[in-house]
């Protein structure tokens, strides 16, 4: 009797050992109990898809030892100049790009800090561009293009993590002495092997057979939330949970950029436009001059020489005189 792995071998499309590799994968696993889902009412359908998004945060947090760890490696080589770069091919590139694009609005990072790299480039961000996941060579080229070095972080994205373009841009990465990070969401991964930190997030097959864009898109967009989060949180762009570094370039973010200045020091609405005014609307600058009572240079000078940590500039500038 010929097995289904040797059928599949043999199969004329050709495509027989990635078709059984595909069903070794956890996230790839058909569900025969949601088979005619398509036939439950809308409400049944999305009370379904709801008890499965609320599996993912369990998923994460068993894995928080792992995760932390990864932010404390990559936060520490960011202090010294490092990047934090993503990589990976369709929805787990597109999670990448999102998070890196975030920063800059964020945090105040210069968009060269935190790069977002997907397979096929940024056109790839809203077409598929065909073969691109599949080459190791292409993210080695993108990698080369930015100049990685042993400062970098370079987290390979890869729902699967089989995807050859994630797998190559870790192997390229850790090969010219960077930092890297595997995440994924099936156990025992090529990507986890390849990267010094495997972040296997195992979230169990999707709604949809093979929908990675699901759980574990979601899965992959809480890690990355955490890992750029926390590690701006470690790098003193944020003084307790307010967002000090905030870059206002909207009306909303400027009046965002008030309440930040009022939350931090509970100053006049006066006090905070003087304050913002001589900072050229920087918020972290602007809270020193008021908490610290110090002027705008002597605010600016105080930041530089703590690495831009507002309470260690707070501690400089000595306690107030009044």
């Amino acid at each position: 009797m010929t097995s289904t792995t040797d059928a599949d071998a043999t199969t004329p499309d050709g495509y027989g050992e990635l078709r059984a590799q595909l069903a070794t994968l956890t996230t790839e696993a058909f569900r025969p109990e949601l088979a005619e889902i398509d036939r439950l009412a809308t409400s049944e359908i999305a009370r379904i898809m709801n008890g499965e998004d609320q599996t993912v945060p369990a998923a994460v947090a068993a894995l928080l030892p792992e995760i932390s760890a990864a932010i404390d490696a990559t936060s520490a080589r960011m202090a010294r100049g490092g990047r934090l770069i993503y990589a990976g091919a369709g929805t787990a590139g597109r999670l990448g790009v999102l998070d890196a694009s975030e920063c800059p609005p964020t945090f105040n990072t210069d968009p060269a800090v935190v790069v977002g790299l997907i397979a096929g480039g940024p056109s790839a961000m809203i077409t598929a561009v065909e073969g691109a996941e599949d080459s190791k060579e292409l993210a080695a080229a993108d990698l080369d293009a930015l100049g990685v070095t042993a400062d970098d972080t370079v987290v390979g994205i890869s729902a699967s993590g089989r995807t050859p373009f994630a797998i190559g841009a870790v192997e390229h990465a850790r090969a010219k002495g960077a930092l890297t990070i595997g995440l994924s969401c099936n156990a025992d991964s090529a990507l986890g092997d390849a990267a010094a930190h495997p972040l296997e997030v195992v979230v169990g097959p999707e709604l949809l057979t093979g929908s990675t864009r699901l759980k574990a898109g979601t899965a992959q967009k809480l890690v990355l939330n955490m890992l750029s989060t926390i590690t701006m949180i470690r790098l003193g762009k944020t003084y307790g949970n307010l967002m000090v570094d905030v870059r206002a370039s909207n009306e909303k973010l400027r009046a965002r950029s008030r309440r930040i200045v009022s939350l931090a020091t509970g100053a006049s609405d006066a006090e905070i436009e003087a304050a913002l005014a001589a900072t050229d609307g920087e918020v972290k600058n602007a809270i020193l001059t008021i908490l610290g009572q110090v002027d705008g240079p002597t605010a600016a000078s105080l930041l530089s020489t703590s690495d831009g940590h507002l309470r260690a500039a707070l501690a400089a500038a000595g306690p107030p005189t009044s």
